[in-house]
């Protein structure tokens, strides 16, 4: 009997930690709390993408010595690629999946906000990808320029048909 009990608690107890920890695993909230901040969300990953630049220096660096430190270079480069990896996951679970909002087609301007936000965000995944592949420094000054450019749509200071709108919404 008290085996028994003992077997149900050990069953219980291994399904409450594995509950936990894939919550902990995949914790991203995607209810509609409203509670958003979504300038903290582009300084995030602005510091993203300084950080792939120092691993890509470092990198190259490292790999440049008579004798590379082989330990400190794969630190390197797991630390640029789980920076690639956060970005990539503020893009996709952040903005595609929460923030920008599907527009009708009808709605020239508005489908046409929705498909340049949509395409800069891609563009992002494209070249977060390519940092992780790389350690061309080409692609972190791609992401500046594309993180940049979705901040301006993404805030209204610019449409997709490049003009000016800072006046039209909240910056």
């Amino acid at each position: 009997m008290k085996r028994g009990f003992t077997m149900k608690l050990v069953l219980w107890s291994v399904l409450v930690a594995a509950g936990i920890f894939a919550s902990l695993a995949y914790s991203h909230c995607q209810i509609p709390c409203g509670i958003y901040n979504d300038q903290m969300r582009f300084d995030m990953m602005t510091e993203h993408i300084a950080t792939i630049e120092k691993a890509i220096n470092q990198i190259t660096q490292l790999s440049g010595e008579a004798k590379p430190n082989m330990n400190q270079i794969v630190r390197w480069v797991e630390n640029k690629d789980k920076h690639a990896d956060e970005m990539s996951e503020v893009i996709t679970y952040y903005f595609m999946a929460q923030r920008v909002k599907p527009a009708v087609e009808s709605d020239t301007k508005a489908y046409n906000e929705y498909v340049k936000q949509l395409t800069l965000l891609h563009e992002m995944l494209v070249y977060t990808m390519k940092a992780k592949q790389t350690t061309d420094l080409a692609n972190v000054e791609k992401l500046r320029s594309l993180l940049a450019k979705f901040h301006d749509v993404y805030f209204g200071k610019t449409s997709a048909d490049g003009q000016d709108h800072s006046s039209d919404k909240h910056g």
